[in-house]
C-alpha cells in the first residue's frame, strides 16, 4: 500500500506545487469504504492507472464516475470519493493559477467540478493513460506524468503573455504560505491591480474568490493538524490554524462539510487510507 507526497523535479516548480501517488489494493470480499474530501486549496490533473473512482456530491446526492484522468477544479464543497478495489491515483497539484496558464479555462468553470482531460489534451494524454497503465513502476509514472507537464508548459510557453505568471498568481502562493487573512486592498495592491481586476483576475485563474481561498487554506490547515496531532483539541486547533475561536471553524466544518468537527473527523477515520494504517497529510 502506497501513500505519498513529494516535489515535482524543479523544471515544474513554478507550474506544480505537489505529487501525489495513492494506490491501495482491498482484498476480496472487503465492504469498500469512501474518502470524504473536504475543500482544500487546489487544482489538478488527477490519473486513474487502474479502477477509476465515483464522486458523490453530498449536497445533491448526485453521483458522477471519473474518467481515467481528470482536470479537477477547485473544490469549495465536501464530496465522498467512492474507489474501487484497486485504487492507483497519481496526482498533479498545480500552482496558484498554472492550470489557468496551461489550459486557458477560465478556473470558475471547473469549480466543484471537473472535465474529462482527454477532451482537453487529446491526443498526448492518451498515450500518457495507456503507459501508466502498462507498468506498476513507481519511478516509472512520475516520469510518464512529468514529461507530460514538460510538453505542456514547452507548448504553452509559445503562445500569448496572457498565460505567462502574473502578480496575481504569486498573490494566491503567498496566501497559500501565509494563511492569516489580509485586507482584499492589500491583496491587490501587492498584484498591482485594483481591488475590482484583482477580484476579477483571481476568480478567473483560481476559481473562487479571495475570502473563500483563504477561508479554505485555513480550514485544509486545520484538518493537517487534527491529522498529525490527533489527540490535540479542536479549540487548540482552531487557533493554531489561524482561527479567531472555535465556533469559526465550526462554522466552516458545518458550511463545508455539513458536519461539526468532531463528526467530520469521524467519518475521516474511515477513510480508505486508514483501512491500511494511513493517514493524509
Amino acid at each position: 500500500m502506497h501513500l505519498r507526497y513529494f516535489p515535482p523535479s524543479p523544471a515544474l516548480r513554478e507550474y506544480v506545487r505537489l505529487l501525489q501517488l495513492v494506490h491501495f489494493v482491498f482484498p476480496a470480499g472487503t465492504v469498500l469504504p469512501f474518502k470524504p474530501y473536504w475543500p482544500r486549496p487546489e487544482q489538478c490533473l488527477t490519473f486513474y492507472a487502474r479502477q477509476t473512482e465515483t464522486v458523490e456530491y453530498v449536497d445533491s446526492g448526485r453521483q458522477v464516475r471519473k474518467p481515467r484522468s481528470a482536470l479537477i477544479g477547485q473544490p469549495a464543497i465536501v464530496t465522498n470519493r467512492h474507489v474501487g478495489r484497486e485504487f492507483l491515483l497519481f496526482q498533479v497539484v498545480f500552482q496558484p493559477g498554472a492550470l489557468f496558464r496551461l489550459t486557458g479555462l477560465p478556473a470558475h468553470e471547473l469549480t466543484n467540478t471537473f472535465v474529462d482531460a482527454e477532451a482537453v489534451f487529446d491526443p498526448e494524454i492518451r498515450l500518457v493513460n495507456e503507459r501508466l497503465s502498462s507498468t506498476d513502476v513507481y519511478a516509472e509514472m512520475t516520469g510518464i506524468v512529468e514529461g507530460f507537464i514538460h510538453y505542456l508548459i514547452k507548448r504553452r510557453r509559445a503562445t500569448p503573455s496572457r498565460f505567462s505568471i502574473r502578480p496575481v498568481d504569486k498573490v494566491g502562493l503567498f496566501m497559500l504560505q501565509n494563511s492569516s487573512p489580509a485586507s482584499l486592498d492589500w491583496l491587490a495592491n501587492q498584484a498591482c491591480l485594483s481591488t475590482r481586476q484583482f477580484y476579477q483576475n483571481f476568480i478567473q485563474r483560481t476559481g473562487i474568490s479571495p475570502k473563500l481561498y483563504n477561508r479554505i487554506i485555513r480550514f485544509d490547515n486545520a484538518m493537517k493538524i487534527s491529522h498529525a496531532q490527533p489527540t490535540k483539541d479542536w479549540l487548540s486547533i482552531a487557533l493554531a490554524s489561524g482561527y479567531y475561536d472555535y465556533q469559526h471553524l465550526v462554522r466552516d466544518f458545518k458550511e463545508f462539510t455539513t458536519l461539526t468537527p468532531r463528526e467530520f473527523s469521524q467519518r475521516d477515520s474511515q477513510a480508505p487510507e486508514r483501512s491500511f494504517g494511513l493517514v493524509e497529510t
